[in-house]
């Protein structure tokens, strides 16, 4: 398999880069997509340079707004060079127009799908005014947030809602459009400056440890929590397992379910739960039901107004958390613990458990209709 594309943006509200004299720098250190830009009068030597110096197949060329306007393969270097063009000459005729870009919002699968499917190494990230943000770049990290932070996913149910479909395969495995759903999570949680990633495992575990290796292929180090195929620990007991083998983190770990599809902020997630000083923070998603029927609203049996099929919706626990490293010493060792009795505990002692709305798509794909859909088959 093919490394995962790295995703190399910028800082909320730094589409564009600025300029320091004729020298194009980021905004902010430790961004470094800008050294892949240059400018339409550039020499075919600068362009040369920086494919050279990292690697890659395309420079982006942006005009004096630093609006994206095409791209110089290195293929086209080559042929000027050997028509008898020299290193001093302007790139300005090598130029591309047609550029492939993506969105800021655009999620990592998606775009790794994007790039296998065209043979592309590098795609820019530009915004509606053609600003570019950042660029995916095949195989190499040029530069990219980082995250001290952990992610443990729990993937290790057999998933028997789903029958037949996860008799021989784990469900977090089971693909939607073309990629196992635990894919998209971990290439999600890589794109947002997630290192270190933990998968607690049981049912076919074999099959999730043969895919994901030790996670090199997909940018981060995974490590894998092994629950006794005899003994499950439920949602919650396979953190204390961090803990058993000498695992501590500093910083609030990100928990989620191994079974959801979404494509939530992480930073907004984890900047929340600092700034509200929680101890547990609920990332929460809107669950809306409408009513088949016609609405009676009265006052002391007499009507007072009739509504058509009305819409309600409920706050509902989305599966993803973010909790302080000290509370897993209180998790039960070896024992089936749901993580919502964690959660309990904080409330009886008084310790404050904050609620993070998501505005993002969320699917939780627990039955075969909730696959289906996530499919488009339905």
């Amino acid at each position: 398999m093919k490394s995962a594309p790295w995703l190399v943006p910028a800082r909320r509200g730094e589409c564009g880069i600025k300029r320091s004299g004729s020298k194009r720098m980021v905004a902010k250190p430790g961004v470094h997509f800008s050294e892949l830009m240059i400018g339409p009068r550039d020499s075919i030597r600068t362009a040369l340079s920086a494919i050279e110096r990292h690697r890659v197949s395309t420079v982006f060329v942006v005009d004096h707004d630093d609006r994206l306007t095409g791209v110089v393969a290195e293929r086209d270097i080559h042929r000027a060079l050997l028509n008898g063009d020299d290193l001093d000459t302007s790139v300005e005729r090598l130029v591309r127009k047609s550029v492939v870009t993506v969105k800021p919002t655009d999620g990592r699968a998606e775009v790794l799908d994007l790039m296998h499917a065209l043979r592309l190494r590098e795609v820019p990230i530009a915004d509606a005014s053609r600003r570019v943000c950042g660029v995916h770049i095949e195989a190499e990290i040029v530069g990219s947030p980082k995250l001290d932070n952990w992610a443990v996913i729990m993937a290790g149910g057999k998933g028997t809602r789903l029958g037949a479909l996860t008799k021989n395969m784990p469900k977090p495995m089971l693909p939607v459009a073309g990629r196992p759903i635990l894919e998209r999570l971990v290439l999600h949680l890589v794109g947002s400056g997630i290192q270190q990633i933990f998968i607690s495992v049981n049912y076919l575990a074999d099959i999730i440890e043969k895919h994901f290796g030790d996670g090199s292929q997909f940018g981060c180090n995974i490590e894998y929590l092994r629950e006794d195929p005899d003994r499950p620990l439920g949602t919650g007991g396979p953190l204390r397992l961090l803990d058993d083998l000498g695992y501590r983190s500093s910083s609030p770990i990100l928990v989620m379910n191994g079974d959801l599809i979404t494509a939530f902020s992480v930073p907004g997630l984890l900047e929340s739960h600092t700034q509200q000083g929680s101890v547990v923070t609920v990332a929460v998603s809107e669950y809306q039901h409408q009513v088949p029927f016609g609405v009676l609203e009265s006052v002391e049996n007499k009507l007072v107004r009739i509504v058509e099929k009305p819409t309600r919706s409920w706050p509902v626990n989305a599966g993803i958390y973010v909790i302080e490293p000290d509370l897993l010493a209180r998790i039960p060792m070896h024992e089936l613990y749901p993580i919502t009795e964690l959660f309990e505990d904080c409330l009886g002692r008084g310790e404050r458990i904050g609620l993070w709305s998501m505005s993002e798509e969320w699917r939780d794909i627990g039955r075969p209709a909730e696959l289906a859909q996530a499919r488009g088959q339905t």
